[in-house]
């Protein structure tokens, strides 16, 4: 626990001092936060209830989402800079670095998002200690699970090209699918489908569920609140959803753990900036 611990710990200090990269992070997600206001207060207004928390606890689930998934470059800039050669010469096995790398990843998206979620404070969200505690968890959930993601495709792709390209193909269809910015009620049926298949739906909704103290509706309103999701005569609730989520996070963790205990980091490349 020690040595998985040291890893976390070097990556929020390296992290903390990239001023730009947090910057940047911020940047987007507020950025995101005022375009979108415009549209949920004029064509959301009457359809949603609080439009506005509605658009900030999906801001606050795409933080947390793209940050857990781009933290993962981290592990090519250490293999490239020497530090994992290093690192592998160690006492430390395998499975310890990827889980370092992978709480890291965790630990600096959900601070994020907290940021994030103190800024819709401000805004009017309104939550008790019990729901913060609720939504620190699924936060922790997203972090996990989209962390072990990023590592796993960072160890496929063995590069920043490639694992950037790859990243930029994923975060858009699953960001603008998942009902963070434009609702699920409002998506054509057509895209439905890819939305029941996207595990971010399901964290967003949660999310909602809980910050907009949603548990004393029926599942019909949670299907309109476009939180639960109708399939077929099925009714998926915000729990389940989650539930799903977890399940899908150990997943990710196991097959990240495994295929990072037999990559090949030889042949990496990243960019040289001259």
């Amino acid at each position: 626990m020690k040595k998985i611990s040291a890893i976390v710990k070097r990556n929020l200090i390296n992290f903390s001092r990239d001023r730009v990269r947090m910057i940047a992070s911020f940047v987007m997600s507020f950025f995101f936060l005022f375009v979108f206001s415009f549209v949920m207060k004029s064509s959301m207004a009457g359809r949603i209830e609080q439009p506005m928390d509605y658009l900030i606890c999906g801001i606050v689930i795409m933080t947390v989402f793209q940050q857990a998934l781009n933290n993962s470059t981290a592990i090519l800039d250490d293999i490239a800079g020497g530090f994992m050669k290093e690192i592998m010469v160690a006492p430390v096995s395998r499975w310890e670095i990827s889980t370092g790398q992978i709480l890291s990843s965790s630990v600096i998206a959900v601070l994020q998002g907290i940021i994030v979620l103190a800024a819709g404070f401000f805004m009017g969200l309104d939550m008790s200690v019990t729901d913060f505690i609720g939504t620190l968890g699924i936060m922790i959930l997203a972090g996990v699970t989209f962390g072990s993601l990023g590592l796993f495709i960072a160890t496929i792709a063995k590069g920043s090209s490639a694992f950037q390209m790859l990243t930029a193909i994923l975060v858009m269809p699953l960001t603008f699918l998942s009902g963070a910015y434009i609702p699920t009620t409002a998506m054509p049926g057509f895209l439905m489908p890819v939305v029941y298949l996207n595990p971010l739906t399901y964290i967003t909704s949660g999310f909602r569920f809980i910050t907009m103290h949603m548990q004393d509706l029926s599942p019909g309103q949670l299907v309109q609140e476009g939180v639960a999701y109708k399939i077929g005569g099925f009714v998926l609730m915000p729990q389940m959803g989650l539930l799903i989520v977890a399940l899908i996070g150990m997943l990710f963790f196991v097959m990240c753990v495994r295929k990072f205990e037999r990559a090949d980091f030889s042949s990496v490349r990243t960019f040289h900036h001259h």
